[in-house]
């Protein structure tokens, strides 16, 4: 079969240009009104019968029969067997993106996870505590692909931030496991995995089974059917973000092989054929180049019929009057993949505020970052780039602050709060500050 895949040509001198933008970007953003009211009734199935309620749908839609959840519990020898079972170099492949990544969040973690105090003036002790969370779920996807990566960008981050006990849980359909997936499980440490998927796994994690622990926060990417299942369970249990198909944007100066940049395309185009790549570039011949080489390349890969669609449904090659407007299109798109693939890369940088990371480089692909660069490969998706970060140590921590007030700043504190508190009407937050006012000596 010959598949084509055939990305919308856009420009932005056209009149019509924000508009087809705003269309192309908004196509994944529709409310799916099956999809939530299935997910709810899946959520409340499983908060009322617990295990019973994810055995039935383990088996309806993963096809996994099993008689009990402990069943469906991958041990810790399990685990280590996969690790250890591995090809040389795929063990080798494994440890060491581990290493650049838990490199990377220790580095984090020095800058941004400490606790810190300080003494003011009058003797007032204020500071901030930083404490991980005891126990979080993680969610790996196992549909369409095995995602080993998502492992270790979820679990090293969360065990560097301290948390107690990490539960995993990875779709299995009809009982295959992807042996990297559960070696990384091992070689990231978690404490307990299980072999369960959808939005059930998400109402056990959220709400607690008679097998599975209840968390206090669930993170990691999955299908509309998790992300629909994150949201409506944010407040029992904090969660990352809610994530939605992946994407990639490419800023391009026509300087980097059309091949390179074809195949970065093509990789998100094969998460799934709702995933975005676009291309912004102001030379015409070049968006022509990129064209040639996909429709050259789609045949040599082995997900050609996701990519084909995904290019064709929501890809776009779009002509930009220059480097800075192609800067400042990206800016409003906020991809969630951001390359740079220019020969002055960081000439650009200075103007790009909205991404979830930013690749900067010829060099550099997505991929990479996919893998073992070390920077957290779970990032924002669907234009939230612009308020949310990507996955790292301080979503598995939380921050108290500390305030001792000494006898003289209760004075003077005392006094300010009283005013206020009279103000706002609340008698008994100004007396509570006026008591210590009396106390002093």
């Amino acid at each position: 079969m010959n598949l084509i895949a055939t990305p919308v040509r856009l420009s932005s001198v056209s009149g019509t240009f924000n508009a087809q933008l705003q269309t192309l970007l908004h196509g994944s953003k529709q409310t799916d009104a099956h999809i939530e009211q299935r997910v709810a009734e899946i959520l409340a199935d499983v908060q009322h019968r617990g295990d019973a309620a994810v055995l039935d749908y383990t088996a309806q839609f993963d096809g996994l029969q099993a008689s009990t959840v402990a069943a469906l519990e991958l041990t810790q020898a399990e685990l280590k067997i996969a690790f250890d079972t591995l090809p040389d170099v795929q063990r080798q492949a494994l440890e060491a993106a581990a290493r650049r990544i838990r490199s990377f969040h220790e580095a984090q973690q020095k800058a941004s996870g400490e606790s810190w105090t300080y003494l003011d003036e009058d003797g007032t002790l204020l500071g901030q505590k930083v404490t991980p969370l005891d126990r979080v779920g993680i969610y790996v996807p196992g549909g369409k692909a095995a995602y080993p990566s998502s492992v270790l960008m979820n679990a090293i981050p969360a065990h560097i931030a301290g948390v107690g006990e990490i539960i995993m849980v990875v779709p299995t359909p009809q009982g295959e496991k992807n042996a990297l997936v559960l070696a990384a499980a091992y070689l990231a440490g978690i404490t307990r995995a299980f072999t369960i998927g959808g939005a059930q796994a998400i109402a056990a994690l959220a709400y607690g089974t008679a097998t599975i622990p209840k968390v206090d926060k669930i993170t990691g990417p999955g299908n509309a059917y998790v992300a629909s299942a994150k949201k409506h369970v944010f407040g029992t249990v904090g969660i990352d973000m809610i994530a939605g198909p992946s994407e990639i944007v490419v800023l391009a100066d026509g300087s980097t092989p059309a091949d390179w940049v074809a195949m970065d395309l093509f990789s998100q185009a094969e998460h799934d054929e709702l995933a975005q790549s676009i291309l912004l570039c102001p030379d015409a011949a070049y968006l022509d180049l990129v064209q040639s080489a996909i429709h050259r390349l789609l045949p040599t890969m082995p997900r050609r019929s996701i990519i084909a669609q995904s290019l064709t449904d929501r890809g776009a090659l779009i002509h930009t009057r220059s480097m800075e407007e192609s800067c400042a299109i990206s800016n409003s798109i906020a991809p969630e993949h951001l390359e740079v693939s220019s020969h002055e890369p960081h000439r650009w940088e200075p103007l790009l505020k909205h991404a979830g990371a930013i690749f900067l480089g010829a060099y550099t692909s997505e991929s990479l970052g996919d893998y073992c660069a070390g920077p957290n490969h779970v990032l924002p998706t669907s234009g939230t780039a612009r308020f949310s970060s990507p996955l790292g140590v301080y979503d598995f921590q939380k921050r108290s602050s500390i305030i001792e007030v000494s006898p003289q700043g209760a004075k003077t504190l005392g006094q300010i709060a009283s005013v206020l508190a009279h103000g706002e009407g609340l008698t008994a937050h100004a007396r509570s500050a006026e008591m210590r006012l009396d106390a002093i000596v």
